[in-house]
């Protein structure tokens, strides 16, 4: 789905469409829109995780310490975050029809 490496600049940068099967990685303008809801959920767990491993080694949590702690992780894990949410988003809406010697091309016209 992605271009380039997971660490470089160009993260987010996806092909038009699957090199293997041609199936469209933006079926419509705006689509990955709901993949927001997904990196909540992320987000979230990251959170309650932060906050239980936290609670097992420090004896008071301040909100700057839990602040500082989640928005760390959240930064780094941000490239793994984005393109998981994407992949589970579009993985919602388009069945997977196996490996690439399996299928046929998809041809779109545009």
């Amino acid at each position: 789905m992605f271009k380039s490496g997971l660490y470089t600049a160009k993260f987010a940068d996806m092909y038009r469409d699957c090199p293997c099967c041609g199936q469209e990685f933006e079926p419509e303008p705006g689509f990955y829109y709901g993949a927001m809801y997904v990196s909540f959920a992320f987000n979230v767990a990251i959170f309650i995780i932060s906050l239980l491993i936290l609670s097992l080694f420090v004896k008071e949590i301040t909100m700057a310490m839990m602040i500082g702690v989640v928005a760390a992780v959240v930064v780094g894990l941000l490239p793994v975050i984005f393109r998981w949410s994407r992949s589970l988003y579009i993985h919602i809406f388009v069945r997977y029809e196996g490996p690439c010697s399996e299928i046929p091309k998809k041809v779109h016209s545009s």
